[in-house]
Order: structure tokens, then sequence, then C-alpha cells
């Protein structure tokens, strides 16, 4: 398979849903806790470091390998709330429509099998960058970024700001995806060499936890989560 897959699975017109999803940006935008280009990148810091660490390591951990299942539970072992959770797995269900349309898989249909309502997203992401003959370190990088670029793009739309000033924020966050993306890949690694699951980080991020139960009970949002 050609790297080149990884701009396919990465692509934000790729049809896994991710479009309908705010990533936490709507509650924090409706609490006043993002505002403008500068909370903004606040937000999508503390949420790649927490949230995205966790998913990107889910995914290269999931891209190397491991049993999806138990990767499954430990996903939601870091996911306290059910809101996430219920986010989680519909993005799963819809990504792995996407992934075995585009490249068929044995093991994304085991895992299809095991979960028919979804299994959490990371872990999905991981299987489909694995069937699509990437390795953990493009899974890892996918996952990281999707974590910043989704709030991003939320933004825009809520508060009507200048995208030259969101993609800027994501910009300015290279070097951390970076260095998130190489804790993921470590982490997953040491799953592989025999420390389990119980390795991968567990970063917590309680504000978002809050915000998405708030969220759901919303009458009208514009973003499912």
């Amino acid at each position: 398979m050609s790297r080149a897959a990884l701009f396919v699975l990465a692509d934000g017109r790729f049809p896994a849903g991710g479009h309908a999803h705010s990533g936490g940006a709507e509650a924090a935008v409706k609490a006043g806790r993002v505002t403008g280009a500068a909370s903004l990148e606040e937000f999508c810091r503390g949420r790649l470091h927490t949230t995205g660490l966790v998913s990107a390591a889910l995914a290269a951990a999931a891209a190397l390998g491991v049993d999806p299942v138990e990767l499954d539970g430990a996903a939601d072992a870091r996911t306290p709330s059910p809101a996430l959770r219920v986010a989680a797995r519909k993005l799963g269900r819809q990504l792995m429509r996407a992934a075995r349309a585009t490249w068929p898989s044995a093991e994304l249909d085991a895992l299809a099998r095991e979960f028919p309502k979804g299994a959490h997203q990371p872990v999905v992401l991981g299987l489909t960058a694995r069937a699509a003959g990437l390795g953990p370190e493009d899974a890892a990088y996918c996952s990281a970024y999707e974590s910043v670029s989704g709030p991003a793009t939320a933004v825009v739309r809520l508060l009507s700001l200048d995208p030259f000033d969101a993609t800027r924020v994501l910009a300015r966050l290279a070097p951390e995806l970076d260095r998130v993306a190489d804790r993921a890949v470590e982490a997953a690694r040491g799953v592989v060499a025999g420390g389990g699951v119980d390795v991968l980080p567990a970063a917590s991020a309680p504000m978002l936890e809050v915000g998405a139960e708030g969220h759901a009970g919303w009458a009208v949002r514009l973003f499912a989560s």
C-alpha cells in the first residue's frame, strides 16, 4: 500500500462523520471558555495532551495488531462520560462503514461483528490504518490531528471565526502534535512488548466530560457532541 493512503484517511472530507461533532467545543463556546483564536488555541492544546494523547495511543496500538476488543475495553475505562462513550461509538460505526468500503479487511469485518453498534473510534481508526497498509505512527498522527482539527473547524462555524485564524492555531500546535504522536507510539509499543493495555495513557479532561454531559441534554444544538 502507498503511504499516501494517510492523506485519504486524514482528509476532512473522508465520510467518517466527524463534521457533525465539535469535540466539546460547542459546550466550551456556550460556557464562555472559547471566545476567539487565543482561547481556541488553549482549548485545543488541552484536548491534544489529554483526549488526543489517549486516542492516539489507542489508535497506534490497534495499528500494531493489539487485540481491538481489549483496546475497546481500555477506551471505555478511559471515558467516564456516558455521553462521550456514545459519541465515540457513533463515530466508530460511521468510520467503520467508510473504512470497509475503502479498504476491505477481515479484521475490520470481525470488529464490526463484535460491536454492531460501533467500537470506539480510535480503535477503529487504528485498525483502518492497518487495513490501509499504514503504521502506528500514521495512526497516531491522524488521531492526534483529529483531536484538534475538529474543534477548530467547529469554532469557525460557532463563532464565525476567521478560518485563517483557526488554521494558524493548528499550525502553532504542530510541534506539540509531534510530541504527542511520539508518546502515543511509544506507549503502544509498550503494550506489544508485554506491558498490557494498562500502560496506555489515561490522561483525563474533566471539563470535557462535564461539558459533554450537559451538552447531551440541550434541546437545540448545532453539533452532535
